[in-house]
């Protein structure tokens, strides 16, 4: 199977340097059409849907294969083996800022940094642990995805998104998630909202950037906090933002920010 179908690659740009961006759950790679322009005349830009989402080959998505993040996580040392020029800075939004750091986990000579867009390597509260939902909020989410999905997309994309002067985002996070094929995103959802890599992060030794929001319900501030003084070499940089997609409704300080990171590590 083509690794460029499975994953719908594009390349733009060839500079000497690669970004590989990457999107959060239930998108795909037009979520970063605000900030990858931006980098094109300097760097070589890869973009890429995650297997099971956006124009990726939904034929290729392996239940078993995908249980748990790792399974992406091969997918990105696959793209970046074929159509990086590696060591590249990965950028990660959401579930995929956790898949890249896991990548970066199994193979640090193909990173040069991460850069984390709203992340978090686990959604649920444990004990002095701030994940920003219960355990029985996560459970309710779920079931509400399998009873009605339609419901489920209506009640969080405003969520995800947040934006609130901006409605047109809103809705434009709903139409990207009716598009889903509902049993795939139904078994991400799974794999995403109950995932806990917190014993991982400490493993990971590839320079990164935390990118978290001032106001995010899906990804709360003490969530960043706790990434920072758990992941070495890491800064944190906080946008003054609602909602969890900064590079959407808050392109530019994303892009700045990013930029001012690139520009430090020498990228």
């Amino acid at each position: 199977m083509s690794i460029q179908f499975r994953n719908n690659v594009h390349c733009h740009g060839d500079g000497p340097v690669t970004l590989m961006f990457v999107h959060g759950y239930g998108c795909d790679q037009q979520m970063w059409r605000f900030i990858y322009p931006s980098f094109l005349g300097r760097y070589r830009v890869v973009l890429m849907d995650l297997t099971g989402s956006g124009g990726s080959d939904l034929s290729a998505y392996d239940r078993d294969k995908y249980s748990t993040l790792y399974g992406h996580a091969e997918d990105i040392l696959d793209v970046i083996d074929l159509y990086a020029k590696a060591p590249v800075v990965f950028i990660g939004h959401s579930v995929s800022a956790m898949i890249g750091m896991l990548a970066s986990i199994m193979s640090p000579e193909k990173f040069t940094a991460q850069i984390m867009v709203s992340p978090s390597p686990c959604y649920i509260n444990d004990g002095d642990y701030v994940g920003g939902f219960n355990a029985e909020d996560i459970d309710g989410l779920l079931q509400l995805m399998e009873i009605d999905y339609d419901s489920w997309i209506r009640r969080m994309a405003p969520v995800i998104m947040g934006a609130p002067r901006q409605p047109i985002l809103q809705e434009e996070l709903l139409t990207r998630f009716s598009k889903n094929d509902p049993e795939i995103t139904r078994h991400f959802a799974r794999v995403t909202f109950t995932a806990d890599h917190r014993a991982e992060v400490e493993k990971s030794t590839v320079p990164a950037l935390i990118l978290q929001c001032s106001d995010d319900l899906i990804a709360p501030r003490e969530v960043g906090d706790y990434l920072h003084r758990h992941l070495a070499n890491s800064q944190l940089a906080v946008i003054n933002n609602v909602g969890h997609c900064p590079h959407m409704s808050s392109p530019t300080p994303s892009s700045d920010l990013i930029e001012d990171y690139l520009l430090h590590i020498g990228a």
